[in-house]
């Protein structure tokens, strides 16, 4: 089932495949095969799911493009403006076999990529069809994805803002007494009405459970003294996602080394936020909030990377992580999400979303990074 991602921009589309198939081609790759997902949704604007019957866009390097699609399908894709982009549509249906309208496509049985997330159940058909050699098309795609042009920045300001304004209501439901869950559903419904397609995912982490970074929700009752961890995002309308988090206290913090920690966290956030720019590395930019916590004897407690890339995913390229010697570019967009995490204790995160611009950067995110202290 296919589903389109906001307005169709199509020189933006014409754009995008031109520089696949250029990408596929330096990289000595004849042909991409992209199946439903973020990648076919950033070539084509359609988004969804890939079933058991084959989806797939064939681009082969120098050739006219090709979207393998069942006939009963095809109606979901009627509103791409194929023609427009010289996409030729082939239909099949149940009995015929599709994997010979990909290999009928391309221009012999070269290097094929295949998207990263295509279910081995057609990526080994694939393969079995065409011969040659199959790579991942992950490492060609990202470098398109990973520099966002200005339709997708604006798209992602808009993700920023819309999240900012539900962290600013969650003193609405955020209290003692309530289970996570109970708070999370609230989280979840508040995400759409502020803008948002779908709540892609809500992760309420109190007290203990804040010390596990992808604690997601649980039926535990929210006390008083409890600090609470909330991550929380979605895509807008345009595919393009948000991905915030902000550190709440339920009343006054029980444990008395809340503050002081707290505050050591803020500041390696921005350490690491004021480190971004054009010509600095990811590793840079890790090591910025890494030294600050472990100067301050936190380190060992400081569990995952600084941040993700995000773009149509959630999680992509570029990854703010040690050994990662990625030179920064202006139109780069990433998460800065330094975290504390206490065994059986507590944990906090402080998490924005930046984009690299031409001289350093710009965060979508603009709630404050204080520790949100709510009534109990």
């Amino acid at each position: 089932m296919s589903t389109s991602v906001g307005p169709i921009d199509v020189d933006a589309l014409r754009a995008r495949l031109d520089r696949a198939g250029a990408a596929a081609a330096a990289a000595d790759v004849d042909a991409l095969l992209i199946s439903p997902g973020s990648d076919l949704a950033y070539l084509l604007g359609v988004g969804g799911t890939s079933f058991e019957r084959l989806t797939c866009l064939v681009l082969p390097v120098g050739g006219a493009p090709v979207l393998v699609v069942p006939k009963l399908e095809a109606p979901g894709y009627a509103g791409l403006p194929t023609d427009e982009l010289g996409v030729e549509v082939a239909t099949w249906v149940d009995g015929e076999d599709p994997y010979r309208l990909v290999t009928g496509a391309l221009r012999g049985t070269g290097r094929t990529a295949v998207a990263d997330m295509m279910p081995a159940l057609h990526a080994l058909a694939l393969r079995d069809a065409i011969g040659g050699e199959q790579v991942l098309a992950g490492p060609v795609l990202r470098e398109l994805r990973m520099r966002k042009d200005a339709v997708e920045i604006a798209a992602l300001r808009k993700a920023g803002a819309a999240i900012d304004r539900v962290h600013a209501r969650v003193g609405e439901w955020l209290r003692a007494g309530r289970t996570e869950a109970e708070v999370g559903a609230d989280i979840a419904a508040a995400i759409v009405e502020e803008g948002h397609a779908v709540a892609e995912f809500v992760i309420v982490g109190s007290g203990p459970n804040g010390a596990s970074p992808h604690h997601s929700l649980s039926d535990r009752v929210i006390e008083a003294g409890d600090v609470v961890v909330v991550d929380i995002g979605g895509p807008v309308a345009e595919g393009y996602c948000s991905d915030s988090t902000r550190t709440y206290s339920v009343g006054e913090p029980r444990f008395a080394d809340v503050r002081s920690t707290y505050a050591v966290l803020q500041a390696a956030q921005q350490a690491a936020v004021d480190a971004v720019r054009p010509g600095v590395t990811a590793s840079e930019v890790d090591a910025a909030a890494r030294s600050v916590i472990a100067d301050a004897g936190f380190g060992e407690y400081f569990v995952h990377r600084t941040g993700h890339g995000i773009g149509m995913d959630v999680h992509e390229e570029p990854y703010i992580v040690g050994g990662n010697d990625l030179v920064l570019e202006a139109g780069m967009a990433f998460s800065v999400e330094p975290g504390i995490y206490l065994p059986e204790r507590w944990g906090a995160r402080i998490e924005d979303i930046v984009v690299v611009t031409g001289t350093g950067v710009e965060s979508v995110n603009n709630r404050p990074h204080d520790l949100v202290v709510l009534p109990a």
